[in-house]
């Protein structure tokens, strides 16, 4: 499909699929990106209907302030938070605990 016949899901998930092992971007972020700035919650909403594809990496998108406002979307309890510690990201209590240093900000990287 070319850029331009892509759903605004479909760009969200395409920005996700480039998030490197061990980071983690925010939804903000990801609707800055796409020139949709307020759009924020719908980078949420496309987030939580990726459950139905297996290659998207879901668990490495989270809010703002590096908490893990998704995990309600995985099977299991912990899911999201196992899946960023197998990745060396550290969480304690949902929240990523130096959020910059694993911050992966898709403006400065594609």
């Amino acid at each position: 499909m070319k850029p331009e016949t892509l759903s605004f899901f479909d760009k969200v998930y395409e920005v996700a699929k480039q998030i490197p092992e061990g980071r983690v971007t925010s939804y903000g972020a990801i609707a800055k990106y796409l020139a949709a700035p307020r759009s924020a919650r719908m980078v949420g909403y496309a987030m939580n209907a990726s459950h139905l594809r297996d290659d998207i990496p879901a668990h490495r998108v989270v809010n703002r302030k590096g908490l893990l406002t998704g995990k309600f979307h995985f099977e299991g309890t912990n899911v999201m938070q196992q899946l960023l510690e197998n990745e060396g990201v550290i969480v304690v209590e949902n929240q990523i605990q130096n959020f910059s240093s694993y911050f992966w900000d898709p403006s400065e990287a594609l």
